[in-house]
């Protein structure tokens, strides 16, 4: 099941795991006031006075009295394929009690998942964070249901979710004189200001937690084209994920989202989405709008101390360019690996301000300046910046073949088709993009499929194929889709053989031709 345990993990440069918060939820209280009436929250005449401004507050009662009725918690049931092992395989009795090899068919199960939340409106639009009303993998959300502090609970529609920014929004129909919140000015927080969080930690209850704004648009180098936190002490741990932090004025300027923690509990470092980046995009979503974000096509590093020493340049300022996608905007312009982004029009690249931020952030097909520097000289070009894929494409660009595949990978989501390559050959296979071809150190127009995974008791894994190895053909028919390979399966099932001639390329070696038993 998807508990509390179930947290989507964020690896950081420090070598520390960061963990989503994901199965909290904080409460709120209905107001009885009519809608025409009602006032957000956060708006009241007596939040000004709440806290004097220097100094610490005397207490966090009325600020939190005023705020958490708009805070709710988030529910979601879903249902789940897995396969089912068979406890026989390996033995001589593998064949018997109606099963076949490893697996036997696929079986449902149900999940859930919990999370935290804020109403932004008196109808019933609520924000929290994608991943806690995300499908797991070969999942299936069948409901989400908005719990209030007083125990009612209202269904609730998923209005738009957005994955690149962990953002989501949610309307609870029917409903027109709900508690609610507003978005703040973030840009405004200064680090020292106090903060309140509220949320549900390990399913405890409504927790509200205080501290101070840690650090501003904090990088943690995960590299993606949000990664800019506030960073607070208050203390935030699983199951805030989703909830609102509130600055004194009581006006929402964080979504809580990470922790950085060695033990996967609060050890005072917390990371909340800013209202400046997540306002734009929840209201994008409340109106059913599509994210368009900005893409070069490179692969980035930060100038880190060894890599600036080595060309003579001051260290944390720029970006460097590992490589370049064929045919991307970045390529059109003539940036080129090795190059070294210092510039993005006319805005710095520092550790605060990273190249990907600033790049996502400007509209596809503006033409902006980018300076960089390139052995040893300052030069500038122009560049007309493209649409950035979906997370899913960007995903299957990037492909480490060092990396481990797990314990039972044909227990997790098959990655195309009907599973035939899966259940025939015991390979997980997908398409050789010309950016996978460069990381695997093959030409770019090489064509075939990457073996993602390898069942190490098929006959494949027996025969040594592993992750990163290319297949080029199955039964001298070039295959360049995973639809192609199993129809090659199918083509030898209906011939009656028992195994499927591969041709397979490994980096730094010939390609050679490996018969695979079907299973």
């Amino acid at each position: 099941m998807k508990d509390d345990k179930d947290v989507k993990p964020v690896r950081y440069v420090y070598g520390v795991t960061s963990a989503l918060l994901l199965s909290g939820a904080a409460v709120s209280l209905a107001t009885g006031q009519p809608a025409g009436a009602q006032v957000a929250q956060n708006e009241s005449s007596r939040m000004s006075s709440m806290v004097p401004r220097a100094g610490a507050p005397a207490s966090f009662a009325d600020l939190t009295e005023q705020l958490a009725p708009a805070v709710v918690n988030i529910s979601t049931r879903q249902s789940v394929q897995v396969a089912q092992a068979n406890p026989f395989a390996g033995t001589p009795f593998a064949d018997l009690f109606g099963g076949q090899g490893q697996q036997q068919g696929p079986t449902t199960r149900e999940a859930q998942s919990l999370g935290s939340g804020f109403i932004i409106s008196a109808d019933g639009y609520v924000v929290t964070n994608n991943h806690v009303v995300a499908p797991g993998r070969n999942g299936e959300i069948k409901s989400i249901t908005v719990t209030m502090p007083n125990g009612t609970e209202y269904p609730a529609r998923l209005v738009g979710r957005d994955e690149a920014s962990d953002l989501a929004v949610l309307k609870i129909d029917g409903q027109r004189n709900l508690p609610f919140v507003k978005f703040g000015d973030s840009a405004k927080s200064r680090v020292g200001d106090w903060v309140i969080a509220i949320g549900n930690p390990f399913g405890l209850g409504g927790t509200v937690t205080a501290g101070i704004i840690s650090a501003v648009y904090r990088n943690t180098g995960s590299g993606t084209a949000y990664d800019r936190y506030i960073q607070t002490d208050a203390s935030i741990n699983r199951g805030n994920s989703g909830g609102p932090m509130f600055d004194m004025n009581g006006n929402v300027i964080g979504i809580n989202n990470a922790i950085f923690s060695p033990t996967g509990g609060s050890v005072g470092i917390g990371f909340a989405i800013p209202a400046e980046i997540a306002a734009p995009i929840v209201e994008k979503l409340r109106r059913g709008e599509a994210i368009e974000r900005g893409y070069l096509g490179v692969r980035i590093q930060p100038l880190s101390e060894d890599l600036a020493d080595s060309l003579g340049l001051s260290h944390n300022k720029g970006e460097f360019v590992q490589a370049v996608e064929p045919g991307q905007a970045a390529a059109k312009a003539g940036i080129q690996p090795g190059d070294v982004v210092v510039r993005v029009n006319g805005k710095e690249v520092t550790q605060e301000q990273t190249l990907s931020y600033l790049v996502a952030n400007t509209a596809p097909g503006t033409v902006i300046p980018i300076e960089l520097i390139r052995d040893g000289s300052r030069m500038t070009v122009r560049v007309k910046v493209s649409a950035r894929p979906s997370e899913q494409e960007l995903q299957q660009q990037v492909f480490d073949p060092d990396e481990e595949q797990g314990t039972d990978p044909f227990q997790q989501q098959q990655r195309g088709g009907e599973g035939l390559t899966e259940q025939a050959l015991g390979l997980s296979t997908m398409a050789l993009t010309s950016q996978i071809a460069g990381q695997l150190g093959v030409p770019a127009d090489t064509r075939g499929l990457v073996i993602a995974v390898v069942d190490p008791n098929s006959d494949a894994g027996q025969k040594g194929l592993r992750r990163g190895d290319i297949v080029l053909s199955a039964n001298y028919r070039a295959v360049e889709t995973v639809a192609a390979l199993e129809e090659a399966i199918k083509a030898a099932k209906r011939a009656n053989r028992d195994a499927v001639l591969l041709r397979v390329q490994r980096r730094g070696q010939p390609a050679t031709y490996v018969p695979v038993r079907l299973r």
